[in-house]
């Protein structure tokens, strides 16, 4: 019998925690071993129970899920992570990932989705479609690119923006620049497996593409977030996009 995924559920709306305890503990693979109502009480939780995930509202009181996030992520050997938001544009949601969360969840989708969830992140994959990626990606990038001003506020917003949009264009020119060194450590065929993932493909995917087994996959997406430094295939998505400036 495979062991059981544990699971620590955490958010601070006790209806959201219920109905998550639910769903997750009614399939006979998960085990629900605590609910915290803070980023604090889910740090202490994860801490004591060990689990294999965690799921984790952003806002919370106390400390909310993204510093608790980075406290649980800090060594890269805390439990994965997979936030909870309202929102799939959620700038949050981006720092969450680049704290070290393997991908998030909308909190509307259908109960199954929890459980797949659950399952995907604890094999070690990102809880991101293909899609979502994209456009998390793209907001990452956008972010040096755009002035981030707000065009009507009067005169002195103008000059304002200008200044940020140069700000922010040579910070993505130093992110592209520290991508492209970071990837040059890679081989040709771990550069490939890179782009793969990328491009959000699953394990699966990528061997179909370039003629591996899943086995044989997993092990260089392994090796590639060893010589990158990265926790979580996200961040070596974020890498290869932003290296093509």
């Amino acid at each position: 019998m495979a062991e059981l995924i544990r699971v620590v559920v955490a958010d601070d709306d006790a209806l959201v925690r219920t109905g998550l305890s639910l769903i997750l503990g009614a399939d006979p693979g998960i085990e629900v071993v605590a609910e915290a109502a803070d980023g604090v009480a889910a740090v202490e939780a994860a801490r004591l129970h060990k689990p294999d995930v965690v799921l984790m509202d952003i806002r919370m009181p106390r400390m909310d899920g993204l510093a608790a996030t980075e406290a649980l992520r800090a060594d890269g050997t805390g439990p994965v992570v997979v936030v909870l938001t309202t929102f799939n544009t959620d700038e949050y949601v981006l720092r969450a990932l680049r704290a070290g969360a393997s991908g998030f969840l909308l909190k509307d989708v259908p109960p199954t989705e929890f459980l797949r969830a659950v399952r995907v992140a604890a094999s070690g994959e990102s809880m991101l479609s293909p899609a979502v990626t994209t456009r998390l990606i793209d907001h990452v990038l956008r972010d040096g690119r755009d002035s981030g001003g707000d065009g009507g506020r009067g005169d002195s917003g103008r000059g304002h923006g200008l200044g940020d949009r140069d700000g922010k264009q040579a910070e993505r020119a130093r992110r592209a620049a520290r991508a492209r060194e970071a990837l040059a450590v890679l081989s040709v065929r771990e550069r490939e497996v890179a782009l793969a993932v990328g491009g959000g493909r699953s394990n699966a995917e990528i061997g179909a593409e370039l003629f591996m087994s899943v086995g044989t996959v997993k092990t260089y997406v392994s090796r590639i977030l060893g010589k990158l430094g990265c926790d979580n295939r996200v961040q070596v998505a974020i890498l290869v996009h932003e290296a093509d400036g």
